[in-house]
């Protein structure tokens, strides 16, 4: 840390750039993956196909076949849930061990069973599919994903855009409390800044702005209502806003991921859910957040202007503070996977001050 109070950040650093391992990212949504449906998918830089065999069960799989080097996701599921190759038809469990290889003719020693493509430990919950990246293939899953703590947690909206950025710009996007002035700057939209000052406590693997009431005019639809904003890696955001209205309590909670497809690709993808009875805020979704998102998206592809020039960043106090924790709690859970040690959360509770 300087004297002026800034943290220097190197734009192409390694660490800027890198993906942290024994984490659950968020893949893909599971409604379009109908029983006999895979499609391939870039998550960390690798290839995956994810499908849902005909018995409903879902899996992950690297998509490529160790024979040829063709993508598994352009072959078929067939009736045992196998996935059969395109070109030579062979055939893997969702475990990825070979079940069949047609070309063998009987006295021929190959035993299909001791060849494997690698297989992804996979969970659908909340209508969410999540898979986790393991430092080492095979490793067993720590822990479980993020759950949405709301009784009978159905995607009421959501949204998907890709930026063309890495993870740590789209995550650092993510938590900004200081741009929505500038960049979501609409003649429709316009906020006045004010001076905030709001208590962050840390989690796990990250923090969360505690309970406040929010100032956001949007907010007033919903009544009476305070909210609570967490983060944790690898990149997961929660607002969980609770309120009363018509004498009713009720809990909205967005979910919001970015999921690194490659080096310099990252979806962002937003969910809201909310009780059915709720179902007239979702215009209000569907009429502003493709518009904000997209601004963020857009605020990204011209900050790629500046970055080609490898310049050096500032993260200053107290409005940058969340994306210093970000990056020091990233390093500090890439260096406990690398070394085996204990992941220690550095955080500490801090009231922070900022105008926007």
């Amino acid at each position: 840390m300087s004297e002026a109070g800034t943290l220097d950040h190197k734009a192409s650093s390694p660490e800027s750039a890198m993906f942290v391992r024994d984490l659950w990212y968020m893949a893909a949504l599971a409604a379009p993956f109908r029983p006999g449906v895979m499609r391939r998918v870039m998550l960390l830089g690798e290839p995956v196909v994810i499908g849902r065999g005909r018995s409903g069960e879902m899996f992950a799989l690297r998509d490529i076949c160790p024979h040829r080097g063709v993508p598994l996701s352009a072959g078929k599921i067939k009736a045992d849930d196998s996935v059969e190759c395109p070109y030579h038809g062979w055939r893997f469990r969702k475990n990825g061990v070979c079940s069949a290889i047609p070309s063998l003719v009987e006295g021929q020693d190959l035993d299909p069973a001791k060849i494997k493509v690698r297989s992804y430990p996979l969970i659908e919950q909340d209508g969410l599919i999540w898979i986790y990246m393991a430092a080492k293939p095979g490793a067993a899953p720590k822990g479980e994903p993020p759950k949405v703590l709301l009784s009978d947690a159905k995607i009421r909206w959501t949204e998907t855009q890709t930026f063309a950025c890495n993870i740590d710009h789209a995550v650092i996007g993510l938590m900004d409390p200081c741009h929505a002035a500038f960049v979501h700057d609409h003649w429709w939209w316009k906020t006045r800044p004010k001076v905030k000052e709001k208590r962050y406590v840390p989690l796990p693997r990250g923090f969360t702005m505690a309970p406040h009431k929010p100032v956001k005019p949007a907010y007033s639809l919903l009544g009476e209502v305070s909210t609570e904003i967490t983060f944790e890696l690898p990149s997961t955001r929660f607002e969980i806003i609770e309120g009363t209205l018509f004498g009713q309590p009720f809990k909205v909670v967005g979910l919001t991921v970015c999921t690194p497809r490659d080096a310099q690709t990252t979806d962002t993808i937003q969910m809201f859910y909310w009780p059915g009875w709720l179902f007239f805020i979702k215009p209000f979704f569907q009429l502003l957040g493709p518009t904000f998102i997209g601004d963020d998206r857009k605020i990204v592809e011209l900050q790629k202007e500046g970055l080609k020039f490898d310049p050096n960043l500032m993260l200053i106090q107290d409005a940058d503070q969340p994306a210093i924790w970000y990056h020091r709690v990233k390093k500090a859970w890439a260096e406990s996977v690398e070394n085996g040690t204990e992941f220690v959360n550095s955080v500490q509770e801090k009231v922070l001050r900022w105008r926007s």
